[in-house]
């Protein structure tokens, strides 16, 4: 990214993630496809609009960022962003070497790091004491991975994530407020959705 600065967890501002999910949707303009992660990722997804690009997990901890891969990979003309909490990526470290050496144009993974697994009580994750998410991201071949310093380097961030060649993660640390709204729990119109939201009018370049 030619936004990176190297700002430690550290050093970056607690913001909302309703808040930052609205900037990032707000900037897709060309059908990106979005895998929401489960809980509060996703319902904020859906609050910010339902597009049809945009997928939401239901009950399938760590795995927005290999879905979100696999339609990188699938449909390399269309930029992907995964949207992940910090409890579900610590499931699922292993995606980070495999993004890493796949090493996919079109895919940036956004980690909202809150430091808690927070739908089931609040207990603290491991990002909470020692972990540093971009460290290890950057430890597994993602170079590419930043800190968001504020709400306006998130923003700079997501641009070059539309704008340049990835893979690309940003990770930002995001309070404890409760979610915009509540994803519509309905398994099979979600799939269908997201598959007609991927077959657009040049779905065929895409595939």
């Amino acid at each position: 990214m030619s936004t990176i600065s190297n700002f430690s967890r550290d050093e970056a501002r607690i913001m909302n993630r309703s808040d930052l999910t609205r900037r990032l949707v707000a900037k897709l303009k060309s059908e990106e496809a979005v895998v929401g992660g489960i809980g509060h990722t996703n319902w904020d997804l859906w609050a910010s609009g339902q597009r049809p690009q945009n997928f939401y997990m239901l009950g399938s901890m760590g795995l927005a960022a290999p879905i979100a891969l696999g339609v990188a990979v699938a449909q390399p003309h269309r930029k992907v962003f995964a949207l992940e909490g910090d409890g579900s990526i610590l499931m699922q470290l292993g995606a980070f070497g495999t993004i890493a050496t796949v090493a996919p144009k079109n895919l940036c993974v956004v980690i909202w790091d809150n430091g808690a697994y927070h739908i089931t009580g609040a207990q603290q994750t491991l990002t909470a004491t020692t972990v540093d998410l971009v460290a290890i991201a950057r430890a597994s071949g993602l170079k590419a991975s930043e800190w968001a310093a504020d709400e306006d380097h998130f923003e700079a961030l997501v641009d070059a994530a539309l704008s340049e060649d990835g893979p690309q993660l940003i990770a930002a640390r995001v309070d404890h407020h409760k979610p915009a709204g509540t994803t519509d729990r309905d398994p099979g119109k979600i799939r269908l959705n997201f598959m007609r939201g991927l077959s657009g009018a040049d779905g065929k370049e895409r595939t």
